[in-house]
């Protein structure tokens, strides 16, 4: 898979928008912040959590200068999987990440209890993800951070 095979069907190719990209960078940081917040339910830290993932592998996305179609069904996933493509996160990560997506999806429509360490998992993939993708722009687009 490549970035360009997925215009059309689950993404469109953008300008990238230092703009855009900070807005998500600085809600992915505040997401992070509240999502150890430890008064707070597991299911709305795990959510929260996994809301910063989201953000953050957007923002990666969009620096490439693509943008998921979030009027067709699987955009979460696309933005995911497009991680090792990206950022170049391994391929076990992004199963990881993948992992988390689904779980988001069982506690949002079956309204399953989020476990601890499901929690845990998903605040360190994120903190991982943040130093990964902050790195990576400084490194390939520090035009967009500026």
């Amino acid at each position: 898979m490549t970035l360009d095979n997925l215009v059309g069907i689950g993404q469109e190719a953008i300008p990238p928008d230092s703009g855009a990209i900070r807005k998500l960078l600085s809600a992915a940081a505040r997401n992070r912040r509240d999502a150890s917040i430890a008064q707070l339910s597991n299911e709305s830290r795990f959510d929260t959590a996994y809301k910063a993932v989201m953000q953050m592998a957007n923002a990666a996305l969009q620096a490439q200068g693509f943008r998921t179609l979030t009027s067709k069904p699987g955009h979460h996933q696309i933005v995911i999987q497009s991680l090792p493509l990206t950022v170049g996160i391994p391929r076990e990560t992004m199963i990881c990440l993948d992992t988390l997506r689904k779980q988001r999806n069982i506690a949002d429509y079956s309204g399953d209890l989020v476990t601890d360490a499901a929690v845990q998992a998903c605040l360190e993939q994120a903190e991982a993800l943040w130093l990964a993708v902050n790195d990576w722009l400084r490194l390939k687009h520090p035009q967009l951070l500026e």
